[in-house]
């Protein structure tokens, strides 16, 4: 078998591709970024999946399986669904758990979606990430083609990634790690979560690759068990006492800052704001999720593990000055890598409101 997986260098898409490998599978991965795989069978191609250009190379062959981890927008995907879908025996694409809207019960693969039953009209005429999900398996499905699978994956944690809430790592480990405070809110911690490790969710797609019973069809791939995100703040805390010798300083706001800009609130009001618990009956036909890591004991090792040789992608320098200013903290300038990021924290921190 020959996998072709665009964008598999991130928390779910590394994983998949060593266990693919592990089994012998022949696989290319796309990464912008050159790499130098220690696998003989496993090949990175250097170039952007986003560019028609070098889509049309890499497809010029046939693949027995497609597994896209890209994020397009809805106009690039329906621009080359088709090109996909015929290049491929079955085309594999990573959707989101989040596109299922607000639910007082488990969620199952058909608990109504934000994008069929929301009544805000503001939003819908967005491209927000869940709309955006929803619209392109839309796509899919109205497709001639029906060599597709769609995965929904939630929340994953692993190795290099640690959300709390709607934060990633660099928005408020970095600061536990420098010693400045983790500003967090009340309306997201008290809600319900589920977060799978990213190997777990990999294990579940790998299962479904090749298999042409599962053509047409949709799943996600989570953990049974869900917990309240406060209790994931606790965990991050307590594997961080222990690494430190103290624990970080919590600042705890009413409400997420992220509902001050129209670009990051709904995620908050359409996703964090609802308990998160799903139903798995579905996918467990193909694989046990009751052999997925126990969320609680999974991230405190992936923690452990990243605190041995922490690195962080770029950090935000507005919103660090903008949560500087509520804890009363400063950020050292040397801290701050360029002039040009220094003038922004500075004039954040000290001049303007917001």
């Amino acid at each position: 078998m020959k996998v072709l997986v665009l964008g598999g260098t991130g928390a779910m898409g590394m994983h998949l591709v060593e266990i693919l490998s592990d089994a012998g599978i022949e696989t290319f991965v796309t990464s912008r970024s050159r790499h130098v795989s220690s696998k003989f069978n496993v090949k990175y191609m250097q170039g952007d999946a986003h560019d028609l250009m070098f889509l049309n190379k890499i497809l010029r062959e046939h693949w027995d399986v497609i597994v896209d981890f890209m994020a397009y927008s809805t106009e690039e995907f329906i621009e080359r669904v088709d090109l996909l879908l015929k290049a491929t025996s079955q085309y594999v694409f990573l959707s989101s758990a989040r596109v299922y809207a607000n639910s007082e019960t488990i969620i199952t693969e058909e608990t109504p979606r934000l994008l069929d039953v929301s009544t805000d009209k503001e939003y819908l005429t967005t491209d927000e990430y869940a709309l955006t999900k929803a619209r392109q398996e839309n796509v899919l499905r109205t497709s001639k083609y029906k060599n597709w699978t769609i995965i929904r994956p939630y929340i994953t944690y692993s190795e290099i990634r640690f959300q709390l809430g709607v934060l990633e790592k660099e928005a408020w480990l970095y600061r536990a790690l420098n010693g400045r405070t983790i500003v967090f809110s009340d309306d997201i911690a008290c809600k319900y979560t589920t977060l799978t490790h990213g190997l777990d969710v990999a294990r579940g797609i790998c299962k479904v690759v090749g298999n042409s019973e599962v053509l047409g069809e949709t799943f996600h791939i989570t953990t049974t068990k869900s917990c309240r995100w406060n209790d994931i703040l606790f965990i991050y805390l307590d594997v961080l006492k222990n690494k430190i010798g103290c624990c970080p300083k919590v600042l705890m706001l009413d409400k997420s800052m992220n509902l001050n800009y129209d670009y990051l609130k709904y995620q908050v009001l359409y996703d964090r704001y609802y308990d998160r618990r799903f139903d798995n009956t579905k996918i467990s036909k193909f694989i046990d999720i009751d052999s997925f890591k126990n969320a609680e004991l999974g991230i405190r090792l992936c923690l452990e593990i990243f605190l041995e040789t922490p690195k962080f992608n770029t950090i935000n320098w507005r919103t660090e000055a903008l949560k500087d200013k509520l804890t009363g903290e400063r950020t050292l300038l040397k801290e701050i890598p360029t002039l040009k990021q220094k003038v922004k924290y500075l004039l954040y921190r000290y001049v303007f409101l917001s």
